[in-house]
């Protein structure tokens, strides 16, 4: 399993709590939630690729 992709995951959640709370403290609740969405559209698009691979994989591993 590739550990860089648990880090990378990590630091973007890292990254968006710290710019959610700045944003909702300075009254920007809208752009909060984008950041948010956006942050989980760019996790679920690593994944989905990682997910990818390993069908890649499996296929080619039992010759389908």
């Amino acid at each position: 399993m590739d550990v860089d992709l648990i880090f990378k995951i990590a630091a973007i959640g890292i990254l968006v709590a710290v710019l959610n709370i700045l944003l909702q403290r300075s009254g920007r609740e809208e752009q909060a939630l984008m950041t948010s969405i956006t942050a989980l559209v760019v996790v679920l698009m690593m994944v989905v690729q990682k997910i990818s691979e390993l069908f890649a994989l499996i296929k080619s591993l039992f010759n389908l």
